[in-house]
């Protein structure tokens, strides 16, 4: 299992989209996710609407190519019209590791004819992937129940696209059946065919390393 911390490897809710918790996850070998935004004609990593206090992107890119390894970067769109000036910095950066998602429908479609690494979704509220064709990859939520099958998983897998699970902790679920199954499914498919964004990086990579 490839494992993405989410917001950073944070340790207080504070810490949150931070600079000191990216510099945990990347420093511990983990990607991460983080959602962008744009700021004063800036783009900007925030979750809620930015304040003049958050940070740029440009700087959160500084902190990624410092550790100088190729860690996948899960980048939540937040706001609409982002991929010309996106596109220009992860090319300064020299970031080829990463993808977008959960963004509208129609600007998910231009991030895909950008050239973008582009995921779509499937939750249960939306059972049909749109712009299915264009993705690279999808992005698997579960918002009230494990709905997720081997079979949901591996027709994506078998279609040439990249999975990301998103894991239901972040829905105040407990993780402990839905990780066993995704241990159980990767010791079928292989490791590292799938991705999990997690707010316990260190509890996952230690339970999907361990056989038992």
């Amino acid at each position: 299992m490839i494992v993405l911390s989410h917001r950073g490897y944070w340790l207080r809710p504070e810490e949150k989209n931070h600079e000191i918790a990216f510099e945990r996850s990347f420093s511990m070998g983990f990607g991460t996710e983080t959602d962008i935004r744009d700021h004063n004609s800036r783009l900007v990593i925030s979750h809620d609407m930015p304040t003049q206090d958050a940070m740029p992107l440009e700087h959160f890119l500084d902190i990624y190519t410092r550790f100088q390894r190729p860690l996948p970067l899960a980048l939540n769109i937040k706001a609409d019209g982002l991929q010309a000036e996106l596109k220009r910095q992860l090319a300064e950066y020299q970031v080829e590791s990463y993808f977008v998602f959960d963004m509208a429908v129609p600007d998910g479609l231009l991030y895909a004819r950008h050239g973008l690494r582009t995921y779509t979704r499937q939750s249960e509220y939306e059972t049909a992937p749109p712009y299915y064709e264009l993705a690279d990859g999808v992005w698997l939520d579960e918002f009230n129940g494990h709905w997720l099958s081997d079979a949901h998983i591996e027709k994506h897998l078998q279609q040439g696209k990249s999975v990301c699970i998103v894991s239901p902790e972040l829905h105040r679920r407990s993780h402990t059946q839905e990780w066993l199954h995704y241990r159980q499914l990767e010791a079928r498919i292989g490791k590292d065919r799938l991705m999990l964004c997690t707010d316990l990086p260190t509890q996952a990579r230690e339970f999907f390393d361990d056989p038992n």
